[in-house]
Formats: structure tokens, sequence, C-alpha cells
């Protein structure tokens, strides 16, 4: 039974309302931990154990001053961090979060839309969504910022090819591109973490870099950079490029349990699909905030080798012993 296009439009309303609110309560859920982390306290004063700081944040946004550098120029530097936050909105789509159920009659499946091509779509619109940082560098009319557009088009570019050859294993094994394939496959086997452990972590680590976070972080290295990219930038037009990346962060969490740690699938009761993959996704979020806790940035020399000479090399190899296995047997 097909599912009717208001019930699509009514998902994807939905979808954009709980993760933009799941990108605002992770900025006090990352301070909070990181706070706990370092012995100190995170945001206590908005609020009840501080539950509104992100409303506060909101509200500090909209009302500040929004100013832009005379030089600028102006449809590049206003529609960048759109391009940026779209781009990371959309992306939420393709990926499934249950199995679908059958409401009055009418079928509800359990993602936005169920794409053959989902996986190839997540890496289309994520290089779409790079050149709203590139663009927005560049027309602010500032070394700082072009700066901060060069090395963050360099660190995604070098990233995103050992991002893509980490998800081939993947790909062969489930036979499909579609994210609702890749999970209804592991649903029947191991989770695919098992076999393609090595992938897995080439995947993990090149998604940190993808995502400009920590160890990661050279693109916006307040010591030499001011603050990268968007160093020009104030008010909700920053609010946007923060939004689009931490936006990013819960795709690349919501892709990696979509394609190694069973997505929506738990060992049994499986109508709880939307939990479990929940329950998945908040743990490789903490990974995440872990990680910006915990280690020191790379130097930028570091930070380039290490994609080419390290990560591009293992996602090659571990695609070719897949490839093999998968024709041998």
């Amino acid at each position: 039974m097909a599912e009717p296009w208001w019930i699509s439009a009514i998902k994807s309303v939905i979808i954009i309302n709980l993760v933009l609110g799941a990108f605002a309560y992770l900025t006090l859920i990352e301070r909070k931990v990181m706070g706990r982390m370092q012995l100190r306290y995170g945001p206590n004063r908005a609020g009840p154990f501080g539950l509104l700081q992100p409303i506060a944040d909101l509200i500090k946004l909209i009302r500040k001053e929004s100013f832009f550098p005379s030089a600028a120029i102006d449809i590049p530097y206003i529609i960048a961090p759109v391009v940026s936050a779209f781009t990371a909105l959309a992306a939420f789509a393709v990926i499934p979060w249950g199995s679908g159920w059958e409401i009055y009659g009418y079928r509800v499946e359990g993602q936005v839309a169920d794409v053959p091509i989902g996986l190839l779509l997540i890496f289309a619109l994520g290089s779409v969504g790079i050149y709203g940082f590139i663009v927005g560098g560049w027309a602010s009319e500032s070394k700082y910022s072009l700066l901060g557009a060069m090395r963050t088009c360099a660190q995604l570019v070098s990233y995103e090819v050992s991002l893509a050859l980490a998800v081939l294993g993947v790909i062969l094994m489930a036979g499909s591109l579609s994210l609702a394939d890749i999970v209804a496959a592991q649903g029947d086997t191991w989770w695919y973490i098992v076999p393609q452990f090595v992938g897995f972590l080439t995947f993990f680590v090149a998604g940190v870099a993808e995502t400009n976070r920590a160890p990661f972080d050279l693109p916006e290295a307040e010591q030499e950079l001011v603050a990268g990219y968007h160093t020009e930038y104030s008010g909700m037009r920053w609010g946007l490029f923060q939004m689009a990346e931490y936006i990013n962060m819960l795709t690349l969490s919501a892709l990696c349990v979509t394609l190694f740690l069973g997505g929506w699938h738990f060992f049994w009761l499986d109508w709880l699909g939307p939990l479990w993959f929940v329950l998945k996704l908040a743990a490789v979020v903490y990974v995440f905030i872990w990680l910006r806790t915990t280690l020191p940035r790379l130097r930028y020399d570091q930070l380039m080798s290490f994609g080419w000479k390290v990560l591009l090399p293992v996602a090659t190899v571990n695609a070719v012993v897949t490839a093999t296995l998968v024709v041998w047997l």
C-alpha cells in the first residue's frame, strides 16, 4: 500500500521540528556533559537545571546586531548559511527510524522518503553543503574567513574520500544503496559493525573530521583564524552555520547507526524501533562529545597527512578485501 503524499508532508514537518529541537538541546547536553567531565558546572541559570538555556541562546541570537563587512559580497554572503542549514536538514529525510506502521488504515513508513539511492543522496547533499562554508568565507572579504574557508575545503575533501570508501563494504554486503534495504539486511544477520569493524572505525573518524569536531576542528582554530570561515558572521546568520554543524553531526551519527549498528533493529521488540534508533544515536553523539572533551587539537600538517596517508589506504584496503570475499563467497 502506497503512502499518501500528505502523510509524507506531516512526517517532514515532525522530523524537521524534532531535529531542530534535538540540535537546540544537544548544545545544552554537550555543555553539561563536558562540564561534568572537567569537574565544573555547565549552564544552570536559565530555568530549572539550566533547561531553558537553548531558548535563552535563541533569543540572544535573534536580538543580536547582525553586522557585516562593508566590502562583503551581499547575495553569496546572505545565502551561504541558508544553503548549509538547508542541506543539513534535508539529509535527514532518507534516514529510516522504524519498520512502518498501519494507522487507521493508512500505511506510514518509518522514514520520510525511501530513495533507492539514499546513501548517494546524503553524500551529495553533504557535498553541496560544503559550498555554504566555502562561499561564506569567500564572500566575507576577510583574510581570516578566506583562510578558514580554504582549510574547511581542504579538510572536507580530504576526509570525504575516506568516508565514501569506508561504506563500500556495507554496500557490497547489503547489495543496495537504499538505507532501508541496508537496515533490513542487518535484521537477518549480524550488524555490519562486526564484519566491517575496520570500515566502521574509518567511517567514524572521517565523520568526526567531516563535522569539524575536535580533534579535527582546525577550520575554526581561534588561535590562528579568530573563528574560521564564519568570523564575519553574527546573529542568526552565525546561528545557521552553528545549526548546520550540529545537525551534520546528528546526520553522520544517524548514518553510522543505520550502516553499522543495525538501524532501528534490536535483539527483541522490533516494534520499538524508533526508541532503539534514538538510544543508539544518543550513544554515538556521546562519543563525539567525549572526544571533544578528551583530545587536544591536531596540528594542520598532522590533520591532512592523517587523512591521506592513514584513513584513505585503510578504507581502500577494506573495500577491496570485502569485494573479494563477496565475489568469492
